[in-house]
């Protein structure tokens, strides 16, 4: 089994804790984790860690997303998105790589861009000219 993504605490640059609540606008550049309430959008390049006793509901525009906790709204990040057991996942999620651990509860839509097209987008009519 392979084991989960090591993070170094040192890594973090900005922190949430339990019992913290926040609502409005959160924009970073560097390792951030919530474990507390949040409501609103957040937004950023960088990696994003929900911890199993975070409450999010807004939306979530980053590089990459590692998720524990509770989430209701709308995910999109530029790289990956882990959902980590004991997640709930409530939205939608546009990502280009979906990691999904047994036991996450996942209610609602995933998109991932397509990097190669399997098929022409050229009509029959065009190819055989």
């Amino acid at each position: 089994m392979k084991k989960p993504v090591a993070i170094d605490k040192a890594d973090i640059k900005a922190f949430l804790g339990p019992g913290s609540r926040f609502e409005g606008k959160l924009s970073f550049d560097e390792m951030v984790r919530l474990d507390g309430i949040f409501s609103g959008e957040i937004n950023s390049t960088d990696t994003l860690i929900v911890g199993e006793s975070a409450k999010i509901d807004g939306s979530i525009n980053v590089g990459a997303l590692i998720l524990s906790g509770q989430f209701k709204g709308d995910i999109k990040a530029t790289t990956m998105v882990e959902l980590r057991a004991p997640a709930q996942v409530t939205g939608s999620i546009e990502v280009p790589s979906l990691k999904i651990d047994e036991k996450v509860v996942f209610n609602g839509e995933i998109k991932m861009p397509e990097n190669q097209p399997f098929a022409s987008t050229k009509p029959a009519a065009e190819k055989k000219k």
